[in-house]
């Protein structure tokens, strides 16, 4: 598609005569790339589980560890990929982004081939599905140029809600592609029941989990296509002035990348046990993060060349202590819908998959459940919910406000993840935990909501706070923070259920609710808010 030299949105006239359809025709083309990558980057989620149920060796806090990398992973790569629009352009970024998907799956698909493949290399095909995860922030960026202002909620609604269903469709699909011969392949042999969105799989069956990976290649091939063919760069001064030859805009595309790869690594080298990293305690996990983003950020104002000035000019946004208040805003309800999406499955098997019953004294949780819920057939629930409500969110927002909707939303999350502490603390300590996955599950059915209505009001709030220059790497910014709740929200499960004390982690997210919920008050809805309900 031709490159647009003019883009007047905010024109009511432009907006009918030309924009709308051009704007509508790269929406719906950036939806389905963007729920590729969610599915990609968050499908260990599922494969753990199955891993579990086929006896892979690989204990149950290392198949959280999988989940974990690919969120922090992901979280990072937002960093850059917040400005890949301006230095780039949006088309070259969509197609280009879509196409690396690719590499994980594939990768993915022939590692699950062998129940030897060692834990390592599972590890580096996490780490490389944060491909997927820094998608988003490209995505919205891109988007949030495309459509007038009294649109973004419902627009950038869309693009994320849509999008965000990429963890509900790999949710449904995968374990649904496991159970044929879709892409040859020996077949592994259930060791304990597994599950569809139709029902239980009983122990002895034959699977193809491998397909798990190969699948994604029916669609991430298409779509690269439809976004070269089929998206624009807009060339305005505002938007992507100097971005060069489509080569050069992936080359410089690949080199952002490995800046966030490299800072990603090195974080996780300090985090994750020996062999693989030295194993910092549990309690380093917070300084690291910080320390990614810093270091992420200072080695992108290295960057020699013409694409300093152009990021130059949109670091500002780092000045602007409304891009701190809404990171922390927008990790309360995204980075909870993420974090939660990419645990949910296995913290329903380690809790309602077995019996946790004392033996000499000791309590003990690795004995399997026979009427445990299954969670390949639960699990897709939650996120669906979410990413379904969001642009309902976002709509919302539009007609009351970002602020008074986050506010009400802030109110539930307490509520309901206090409530889903008490029943998971009932439940991990019962012989028959399955007596009560009902209410922990309608709970968590009910947060899943609320988060995916915050993610609207939230982004409706960044797209009036922020100038439009600053709007998209605002956005894009905002989202790698948040992100890091894909890497949080596992991990601290993971360390919970070792303690065996699941309800702690649940504890600590109430807490951090609280915070969100006196922030967006004090900022944008009280008597001295400075930008009032945006």
């Amino acid at each position: 598609m031709a490159d647009l030299k003019e883009w007047n949105v905010e024109d009511p006239t432009f907006w009918e005569r030309s924009g709308k359809k051009i704007a509508n025709r790269n929406l719906w083309i950036s939806i389905p790339s963007l729920l590729c990558g969610f599915a990609v980057w968050l499908y260990w989620g599922i494969i753990t589980v199955q891993m579990l149920n086929l006896g892979f060796p690989f204990e149950k806090a290392e198949l959280f560890t999988l989940s974990a990398i690919a969120g922090l992973t992901g979280a990072t790569l937002r960093i850059p990929s917040s400005f890949f629009v301006r230095i780039a352009g949006g088309r070259n970024t969509i197609f280009f982004t879509t196409a690396l998907l690719m590499i994980p799956a594939v990768g993915t698909g022939f590692a699950l081939q062998d129940m030897n493949t060692p834990l390592w290399v599972f590890q580096l095909l996490a780490f490389l599905s944060g491909f997927g995860g820094g998608n988003f922030a490209s995505s919205m960026s891109n988007i949030s140029f495309f459509f007038p202002k009294r649109m973004q909620g419902l627009a950038l609604g869309l693009n994320a809600g849509l999008g965000n269903a990429g963890v509900t469709t790999m949710q449904i699909l995968v374990p649904l592609v496991m159970t044929f011969a879709i892409f040859g392949g020996e077949p592994m042999i259930l060791e304990n029941t597994s599950g569809t969105l139709i029902g239980k799989i009983p122990a002895g069956t034959e699977t193809y989990i491998h397909n798990a990976g190969f699948v994604w290649l029916l669609f991430l091939v298409p779509l690269a296509f439809a976004g070269w063919f089929g998206m624009n760069n807009i060339r305005t001064e505002e938007v992507s002035p100097h971005i060069g030859s489509p080569i050069g805009a992936m080359s410089k595309i690949t080199g952002m990348l490995l800046i966030g790869f490299i800072t990603a690594a090195a974080g996780l080298y300090i985090i994750l046990p020996a062999p693989t990293g030295l194993g910092a305690p549990d309690w380093a996990k917070w300084p690291v993060i910080a320390g990614i983003l810093f270091a992420t950020v200072m080695l992108m104002k290295m960057i020699p060349g013409d694409i300093k000035p152009n990021l130059k000019r949109q670091f500002k946004i780092f000045g602007n202590k409304h891009t701190w208040v809404m990171s922390i805003i927008y990790t309360m309800t995204f980075g909870s819908f993420i974090g939660y999406s990419a645990g949910f499955a296995l913290a329903i098997k380690v809790v309602f998959g077995f019996q946790h019953i004392e033996v000499d004294g000791v309590m003990t949780h690795d004995l399997a459940n026979p009427n445990g819920p299954s969670a390949l057939m639960y699990a897709w629930m939650g996120p669906f919910i979410g990413a379904l409500i969001r642009p309902v969110g976002g709509w919302i927002a539009d007609k009351m406000g970002g602020a008074k909707v986050t506010q009400i939303v802030s109110i539930v999350m307490i509520a309901s993840a206090l409530g889903v502490a008490y029943y998971l603390k009932a439940a991990y300590q019962s012989a028959t935990p399955e007596e009560y996955f009902a209410p922990f599950f309608i709970l968590f059915l009910v947060l899943f909501a609320a988060t995916g209505i915050g993610n609207g009001s939230t982004f409706r709030s960044i797209a009036m706070i922020f100038p439009k220059e600053q709007a998209g790497p605002a956005l894009g910014w905002t989202s790698a923070v948040a992100a890091y709740g894909a890497f949080i929200i596992p991990k601290v499960f993971g360390e919970q259920i070792k303690m065996a004390t699941p309800e702690y982690a649940l504890y600590g997210f109430a807490i951090f609710y609280a915070l969100c919920l006196l922030l967006n008050w004090w900022y944008y809805l009280g008597p001295k808010a400075e930008v009032k309900n945006p």
